[in-house]
């Protein structure tokens, strides 16, 4: 499948978007996770009918006991009087769809004639600008200086940057001269650009093309000046106590700098003053105001919310004078489209009949309402939308995946962190990525105050019963340094240091952070707890690599970490941290072999470069497991992936390299005819780590589809290398295909012998065990290749020898 199936793709995606943006300039209010999932069948339409309920503020009017419906409400009034610009509070109150797109208000005077609306409006307004209260004070301190009226002073360019890089573009529409870094392809992304339309709906993908729509901002210049627009971006809370537009824990300048973008096409406007109001014209929009129900969603003058309206489980779904059926004087209207208007339906014929709904939904429900979704995955729903993802970067564009740079799925998270820890996350206190420039959103309290419990209800009720935090075992220190000093110092910083070039989260506070079960059983297996995962197990099967220390107990071993980790203050860091700016850089393998995790042109970000006292060293491609590259001599300089934070290639150091075939080394075909797959095809590859034998030589631990695969690389007696591949027949085979094993490629080959060939890089390949003893050649797309049927019934093992 090539990228014209893509743009085919992308174009049917595109138009149904477009469709929809044109919905909402068509007056219908924008939620953003009902659009997201509801018209897509993501979740039930009465779901979405429900999340209507509450973020329509429906049930700010018409009562319900049912806590999970209710009322969003809209922003406090106090103060509008000099936040917002006079003539858009007039047109936004005329119409407030086409002043504001999107916008979750309905029209209060839909009922009116144009001859009653002006007046009603005039007095509404009145009120409004009558509405003063200070802004807050905002003072300076040695670390965050404040320069006189900082609104004034905001720097546009400083401030796209920020808006494009802090979290804004997660909800709100990027900018389309906006240019990101570029970051690598991940395996999806790939794969989406191989299938057409129909294998992506066939596939469930449908959701990871789609784009995520925008909240509409609507006309910023004309609705604040620069003063009250960085006060609200300062402390969005404050104004809109629902939570639904969070802080982003922005400086005083830093807000500055976003307002001056965003109303980077205003003419200079001077704050709106306290005037004189007609007090006959105020009065009268203060009635209007408490006798339209404004005071439902709405806190301003004083006025308490009134009440008559009938309660939610009364009113009759077929009613032709409902809010959204027909515009009706003295009731609020909404314009919404079919999807919206069947979905409301849904949920209401939900009510009488008393469903009910779990905690579990609970959860879902309140994500959905606070947007969490825009950033989050959980449970397969939501996550960064694929037009964003390149949005969300690293401090320096140090590649670190999409791991290290799009927010951390949700799934679970009730079982993985303390409560404690939650409420902090939840509130902005607690910032453990410091290399995202994505910030964590600050929300306020009333708004997600049930969160940490619920997710813990949820998530644990589903979980093995909770692990008790062992005894520290005797020598726990000494154990925890060395252990740590294994693999984790190479992407950890640890009490605020690391090897130079480590942008990864500080290890220091996992203990007051994690429950001991998760890490527990995460270090056991991390790809099982946390899918697509660059952490490797330093435990495969279960089984420690380090037999000396604590008796190899793997139970011993993760009880020493996490002591060591609990008390790293009292304690010397591990040995590499100490020593790495004192030590030469050039790595030199004596008695056991040298393992690096680096970037090598030939071997991706994800390289694990290995090196022998024989001379003779290689590079693995961990990311799409492969034999990458060999070369004989020198090993590597360390010096740029410890010290360097753009962490430039590691280049060997030695002359006789040779690059080895790419692509897998194993795959599932169907005829023998099938061109070779690609790691983005729909084979999965998948790298589940490596362990150390007792000389240090790692085996490569991955599956391939369904068999296991154990590569082990060393040094031969002839200058090159002996691969013994290991493969674990399913209990159950593919019927559809056999194994074959790829073995060389090159523009041309010769047989040397019935299992060896030589390409035009001078590269011998050599096969023998598990396999058909003859290789077969072909030639496809102008490569030719040699090919080896595997024979494997429950386990074989091929050797490959490879000479250059």
């Amino acid at each position: 499948m090539n990228r014209t199936a893509l743009l085919i793709a992308s174009l049917v995606f595109a138009e149904v978007w477009a469709l929809s943006s044109a919905a909402l300039c068509n007056e219908t209010p924008f939620v953003a996770a009902f659009d997201r999932f509801a018209p897509h069948n993501d979740i039930e339409l009465a779901v979405g009918g429900r999340l209507l309920l509450s973020e329509l503020s429906c049930t700010a009017c018409h009562a319900t006991k049912v806590a999970r419906l209710q009322p969003k409400k809209g922003p406090r009034l106090e103060g509008a009087g000099q936040r917002l610009q006079g003539d858009w509070v007039r047109q936004f109150l005329h119409s407030p769809q086409k002043t504001k797109p999107g916008t979750t208000m309905p029209d209060v005077l839909a009922g009116l004639g144009e001859e009653e609306k002006q007046p009603a409006i005039a007095a509404l307004a009145a009120f409004l600008a009558s509405q003063h209260e200070p802004y807050p004070v905002v003072k300076a301190n040695g670390l965050v200086p404040v320069p006189f009226e900082f609104w004034d002073v905001g720097d546009l360019e400083q401030g796209k940057q920020l808006y494009h890089q802090v979290g804004c573009v997660a909800c709100h529409e990027p900018a389309n001269d906006y240019e990101t870094a570029e970051a690598a392809p991940t395996p999806i992304d790939t794969l989406l650009e191989q299938l057409d339309p129909e294998e992506i709906e066939e596939m469930g993908l449908g959701s990871a093309v789609r784009p995520v729509k925008s909240v509409p901002h609507g006309d910023l210049p004309a609705k604040y000046s620069l003063k009250s627009l960085t006060f609200f971006l300062l402390d969005p809370a404050s104004i809109r106590p629902s939570g639904r537009m969070p802080g982003l824990r922005l400086g005083p300048m830093e807000a500055a700098h976003i307002a001056a973008y965003l109303l980077r096409d205003q003419q200079r406007v001077e704050e709106e003053k306290p005037k004189t109001v007609d007090q006959s014209l105020r009065e009268e929009g203060k009635r209007l105001f408490s006798e339209l129900g404004c005071a439902s969603c709405h806190t301003a003058g004083g006025i308490e919310a009134g009440g008559g309206a009938r309660p939610l489980a009364k009113l009759k779904i077929d009613d032709q004078q409902s809010c959204f059926a027909a515009t009706t004087k003295g009731r609020p209207h909404y314009s919404l489209d079919e999807i919206q208007t069947k979905a409301i339906l849904a949920a209401m014929a939900e009510l009488p009949a008393g469903k009910t709904r779990d905690d579990h939904f609970q959860v879902k429900f309140w994500m959905m309402q606070l947007n969490c979704f825009g950033c989050h995955e959980r449970e397969g729903l939501g996550g960064v939308g694929r037009n964003r993802k390149a949005y969300f970067e690293t401090v320096r564009h140090v590649d670190l995946g999409d791991e290290g740079r799009i927010p951390p799925p949700l799934t679970g998270v009730g079982q993985k962190l303390t409560a404690d820890s939650l409420k902090k996350v939840l509130n902005g206190s607690d910032q453990v990525r410091p290399h995202l420039l994505a910030r964590m959103p600050r929300f306020s309290a009333t708004s997600v105050w049930q969160l940490p419990e619920a997710f813990a209800k949820v998530d644990r009720a589903e979980a093995p019963p909770e692990q008790k935090v062992p005894p520290p075992p005797n020598g726990f220190v000494a154990a925890g340094q060395r252990l740590l000093d294994t693999g984790c110092v190479e992407c950890h910083p640890m009490r605020g240091e690391s090897l130079p070039g480590v942008v990864g989260i500080d290890l220091e506070t996992v203990t007051s952070r994690v429950e001991f079960g998760w890490f527990h059983d995460f270090l056991l297996n991390p790809a099982e707890l946390k899918s697509r995962t660059r952490m490797p197990t330093f435990f495969p099967n279960g089984v420690s690599q380090q037999p000396d220390i604590l008796d190899g107990s793997t139970d011993q071993q993760i009880a020493a970490i996490w002591h060591y980790l609990r008390e790293i203050k009292k304690h010397p860091l591990p040995e590499k941290i100490v020593k790495a700016r004192s030590q030469d850089f050039e790595l030199v393998p004596t008695e056991q072999p040298i393992l690096l995790r680096t970037f090598m042109h030939e071997a991706g970000t994800h390289a694990l470069a290995v090196g022998f006292a024989e001379k003779v060293h290689f590079a693995f491609d961990t990311e799409n497991p492969r034999l990458a590259v060999a070369w004989r001599g020198r090993f590597l300089d360390a010096q740029g992936t410890w010290f360097v934070r753009s962490t430039p290639p590691a280049v060997p150091l030695g002359k006789e390299l040779i690059e080895l075939p790419k692509g897998p080394a194993l795959a599932v075909l169907a005829e023998k005819k099938q061109a070779w797959p690609s790691f983005d095809a729909e084979q999965d590859y998948r790298f589940e780590g490596y362990r150390l034998d007792p000389e240090g030589v790692p085996t490569m631990l991955y599956r391939v589809g369904d068999y296991q695969v154990q590569d082990r690389t060393t040094p031969n007696n002839d200058g090159g290398l002996t691969r013994r591949l290991t493969i674990v027949a399913p209990e159950k085979k593919d019927a559809t295909g056999k194994l074959w094993l790829r073995a060389n490629v090159g523009k041309s080959l010769q047989q040397v012998n019935e299992n060896s060939t030589i390409n035009e890089k001078h590269l011998t390949v050599s096969v023998a065990g598990g396999v058909n003893s003859v290789g077969q050649l072909r030639t496809i797309e102008g490569s030719t290749e040699s090919l080896f049927e595997v024979e494997v019934d429950n386990e074989t093992t091929i050797e490959v020898q490879y000479q250059w």
